[in-house]
């Protein structure tokens, strides 16, 4: 075992009467406290271990992702591994399948989880689709479009951007301008941009796409299981998510569905596929009748995701949409009565993540190090031009609660008092709770 040894005597290097305050003599230190404090006690001599057993408490995880993950989830994850072709797996693989296509709100057959992050998704649903010179229009007000126009490019695409504000929707118009003045293969956009809590409306995009002969490609990273999609009714053809959002999953699937109008699309291609790994068409084979070996599964991931699932089933789809609009209203509410501002559009703002302005003055990362340390609480920061300029709060899935929505307005309020800011004290609680109150919770 790697780490150094002292003589028992010298013990006072470590601390020793700290050491034995709060573990006792070392001949009453069991054998596992002696691991998860560091040190290890062997014949009179103090070891200190370098790799200590992994005991973290965990936090309350209200930032863009992940989320929260339920604890029946995480026990799924224990459940004994199988082999990625084994019949009792292949039926979970079936389920899962059936589920996420009810979640996405399709009947389309092509609708499996990426081994991959949501990232992997996005990746996904461009390069199986785009070959070089297909012109691409990509709608850009945040982070995660900056993404998509970046892949399109390594595609060998013909990219074409429309650049909207952070903080606000595409505006449909601009869409419509675009593809009169040149005709595109594909429009990409995001349907709720994690790096600015907008929530982009897709209908009309969806309509002014098809009439001009382009498909489109829907990021629902972080709206999939918090907010409708409705891939069917709303007519996108490929959509994307990942599973440790909203769907209160830990990060590394990323459920697809892939429609027939993109599937005839994968079929006509004339060039193969830039990606091995994330080839629809091989993917497909695996996931599909012919059970073809493509990769070994991440067994004990589509086993959460199974679980996270079936979660979600039992709770409805609308109920599940109504309890994230209700706890965003509140956080709201609570945020606006301490004298603060949310950042994105008024009537476009993601309930499951909330953008809160940082006030002129206020030192951003010693509010989130004052939450986690006094809360053991997480939000996050702004990225790119927004980095010191907002706060993102996620409410997410099995995190969407009443009482972490109260909890963290508690924690602003302290941190922001411990920084000078004049708080009514009790004011953003009191306005989170007559939301709730008017609710009928």
């Amino acid at each position: 075992m790697q780490g150094f040894e002292l003589p028992a005597s010298k013990i006072d290097l470590v601390s020793n009467t700290d050491l034995v305050s709060k573990l006792g003599s070392a001949s009453r230190i069991g054998p596992a406290s002696r691991i998860r404090s560091g040190l290890i006690v062997l014949g009179g001599m103090i070891k200190v271990n370098d790799y200590p057993e992994i005991t973290t408490d965990g936090r309350i995880l209200m930032g863009p992702g992940p989320s929260g993950v339920h604890p029946r989830v995480l026990r799924a994850l224990g459940a004994p591994i199988l082999g990625h072709l084994d019949p009792e797996f292949i039926t979970i693989m079936n389920r899962t399948k059936d589920l996420l296509a009810w979640v996405f709100e399709t009947k389309n057959e092509f609708t499996i989880p990426i081994s991959g992050t949501g990232s992997a998704g996005m990746e996904t649903a461009l390069v199986n689709f785009i070959e070089p010179g297909d012109r691409v229009l990509v709608c850009v007000n945040g982070l995660f479009g900056t993404r998509m126009a970046d892949i399109v490019g390594r595609c060998g695409g013909e990219l074409e951007v429309i650049e909207g504000e952070w903080g606000r929707i595409i505006e449909p118009d601009a869409v419509e301008k675009a593809l009169q003045a040149r005709p595109a293969k594909m429009v990409a956009i995001v349907h709720a941009e994690t790096s600015t809590g907008v929530l982009q409306p897709l209908e009309q995009v969806a309509e002014i796409a098809h009439r001009f002969g382009a498909m489109l490609v829907v990021d629902a990273v972080t709206s999939l299981g918090g907010a409708p999609v409705r891939v069917d009714e709303t007519g996108v053809d490929v959509c994307y998510s990942g599973t440790q959002k909203c769907l209160s999953c830990p990060p590394g699937l990323a459920p697809i569905t892939v429609g027939p109008r993109a599937a005839e699309v994968l079929a006509a291609r004339k060039s193969k596929v830039q990606s091995w790994y994330l080839d629809l068409t091989m993917l497909h084979s695996y996931w599909g009748k012919e059970r073809f070996y493509h990769h070994t599964a991440p067994i004990n991931m589509i086993y959460a995701l199974y679980e996270s699932l079936r979660i979600i089933r039992e709770e409805g789809l609308e109920r599940r949409y109504e309890r994230h609009l209700l706890h965003s209203r509140a956080f709201g509410a609570g945020v606006t009565a301490m004298g603060l501002h949310l950042f994105a559009q008024e009537g476009y703002r993601a309930p499951m993540l909330m953008a809160v302005a940082i006030p002129e003055g206020v030192d951003d990362a010693a509010v989130r190090r004052y939450l986690l340390s006094n809360y053991r609480l997480e939000i996050g920061g702004g990225l790119g031009p927004l980095k010191g300029r907002i706060w993102r709060v996620g409410l997410m899935g099995h995190s969407c609660s009443s009482e972490n929505v109260v909890l963290l307005l508690a924690g602003l309020e302290g941190a922001l008092a411990a920084q000078g800011v004049p708080v009514e004290l009790g004011a953003g609680i009191e306005a989170a709770r007559e939301v709730y109150g008017a609710s009928g919770m």
